[in-house]
């Protein structure tokens, strides 16, 4: 855990539920655990009441057919929506655990842009495997839910049986951003405009329906709720003496001894994260022990362009380790 501490969660948001109804491929009942500093003493994953100041993360638990405990990780600005196509086929190898991070989604959402450093999103993320007491996961993650995982799984490696990083990076200020990235992060913290779903579905080699889109679109019904997608990309380490880059950087030179399986998953059209890829297949001891495998035709938010054939390669990852 880190010494980052958010004073106060009054005045939290949290999309009506009416906005989630009816989405396409996605009937999943949100589930709710406390992931503030002080959970409720009795049950650390019953809702909070009106007088307790959560906040809470809202996540997809579906029980599946077999053993195994995947943990989808998504990142900035999407929800557990994004895995939908990848959910049925995990089941059938074990439980799938999709959350939503604080800011996203269905969770509740700080009101300031100040409360979202990244010590902050990393505190709720392990506290949400802790409270969920999360088990022999294999990590799915992607983006800033690698930012964030990987740290996680560095520093709880007893949680962790498989890790599959994904269009993500560990950035801890001595690599360099693309422009494409610094022109998103300045969109985003200025433009009046900003538009969740189009950034999306510009993300994504496929062509998506209004219905998908407005689907990313369907947590932020207001620009009071926009805290959290506009500054998380100026949250990223691009420099050392940023918040974050210790934690990066010392979770970095942990996962240089992981020798448990690993499987670096990349796809061959994103212009954020490709220089990436050998990076991490590189650090992690196992990551060159399994098949030197591109995502063909996925853009940055591979798991829209190629959700269910991304699945296929994680069971079959799973089955052979």
């Amino acid at each position: 855990m880190t010494d980052r501490r958010v004073e106060s969660y009054v005045s939290l948001n949290r999309a009506p539920a009416e906005r989630f109804e009816d989405l396409p491929g996605y009937d999943y009942e949100a589930n709710y655990v406390d992931v503030g500093e002080d959970p409720p003493p009795d049950d650390r994953t019953a809702s909070r009441s009106d007088d307790e100041d959560g906040p809470e993360m809202a996540y997809v638990d579906v029980t599946g057919d077999g053993d195994e405990t995947f943990l989808c990780l998504h990142g900035e600005p999407t929800w557990s929506y994004l895995y939908r196509t990848m959910i049925p086929t995990l089941s059938e190898a074990g439980r799938v655990v999709a959350p939503d991070m604080i800011g996203f989604g269905r969770s509740d959402k700080w009101p300031e842009q100040d409360d979202y450093t990244y010590g902050a999103m990393y505190d709720t993320v392990v506290r949400f495997v802790e409270r969920l007491d999360l088990r022999n996961v294999t990590l799915i993650c992607q983006d800033w839910g690698g930012l964030l995982g990987l740290p996680m799984a560095a520093n709880n490696p007893d949680r962790f049986a498989r890790l599959v990083p994904m269009n993500t990076g560990l950035m801890d200020g001595n690599q360099s951003m693309p422009d494409i990235w610094h022109e998103f992060k300045d969109m985003a913290a200025e433009d009046p405009d900003f538009d969740v779903g189009q950034l999306v579905e510009g993300g994504c080699l496929t062509d998506l329906s209004e219905a998908v889109v407005e689907a990313y679109r369907a947590p932020f019904p207001s620009e009071d709720h926009m805290a959290g997608a506009r500054i998380l990309p100026s949250r990223v380490p691009v420099a050392p003496d940023m918040e974050g880059a210790e934690i990066i950087g010392d979770a970095t030179e942990a996962l240089t001894d992981w020798e448990k399986p690993v499987f670096v998953l990349f796809s061959d059209s994103d212009p954020i994260t490709h220089g990436s890829r050998d990076f991490l297949r590189d650090l992690f001891p196992t990551a060159t022990d399994q098949p030197d495998v591109w995502i063909e035709g996925g853009a940055h938010f591979l798991q829209e362009d190629r959700g269910e054939e991304i699945a296929e390669e994680v069971v079959d990852f799973v089955e052979r380790t």
